[in-house]
């Protein structure tokens, strides 16, 4: 295993995967079922899956889809999207996830995060945050796939997920989600500099040099990556793929 994660995040919507660009339109990817199958030949190390529209359109779990994933996947797996209570997270881990991915519905009840850390430890949850630039550039958080500003500052709202009992921070930059054009590395270093838990940075990931430009500047724990696992290149078809493992090796060890 990669002594830095390498980790591909899937988008669920219904039960498909798709593919969104700065968090507006999305493309169809295709069967979650299937994608898993090639992920296990690829010998991926961890897969997160992330419902975009379930909190958005507050609707309920898909433990069917869930099950189906968890009965082919050969390995660790995430899952995020409009968890609401200690019930569902049981659940999922039920299933078979090992982790839950909490965002939307942490900002009206962070005692959901304590209560899933007390009784499952803290290495179960992941804390995502959701950040976008406003017109002068400055960074903004948002919840709710994107469409709910909330009131606090990135970093204030990464220490109250830490107090909280999250065990990593799942940061995503919108403004470079589906970019192809690299992490935000200033926005993650605002994180990582403000939190002790490991930090997965997501968001723009295009080529191997990104990966090895957020590990080479700054100290997250885990690369989210996206477009680059899910398309032949930029602007071309779908083709589920995972970076050659020696060449991950060379850019992650240099």
């Amino acid at each position: 295993m990669l002594k830095t994660r390498i980790i591909p995040c899937l988008l669920l919507k219904d039960e498909s995967l798709v593919k969104t660009v700065k968090f507006r339109k999305y493309n169809y990817i295709g069967d979650p079922v299937n994608t898993v199958r090639i992920f296990n030949e690829l010998e991926v190390d961890e897969l997160m899956f992330l419902d975009i529209f379930a909190s958005k359109e507050n609707r309920e779990i898909n433990f069917s889809i869930l099950e189906d994933i968890a009965n082919e996947c050969f390995m660790p797996l995430s899952y995020g999207g409009n968890i609401k209570t200690l019930e569902d997270a049981k659940r999922i881990f039920e299933i078979g996830f090992e982790k839950i991915v909490i965002n939307s519905n942490a900002y009206h009840n962070l005692q959901l995060i304590e209560k899933i850390s007390e009784y499952f430890g803290a290495q179960s949850i992941v804390g995502s945050i959701d950040v976008k630039k406003d017109f002068w550039g400055r960074n903004s958080l948002y919840s709710h796939h994107g469409k709910r500003k909330q009131k606090f500052k990135p970093d204030e709202w990464a220490k109250n997920l830490e107090n909280s009992g999250v065990g990593e921070i799942l940061i995503t930059s919108i403004d470079n989600e589906g970019s192809w054009n690299g992490y935000d590395i200033e926005l993650v270093n605002s994180i990582v500099s403000n939190v002790q838990v490991p930090v997965i940075a997501n968001g723009g990931c295009g080529k191997l040099n990104h990966i090895s430009e957020i590990v080479q500047k700054t100290n997250v724990s885990a690369c989210s990556i996206g477009s680059m696992v899910m398309y032949q290149k930029k602007d071309m078809g779908v083709l589920v793929n995972f970076p050659d493992r020696k060449k991950l090796e060379e850019v992650l060890y240099v």
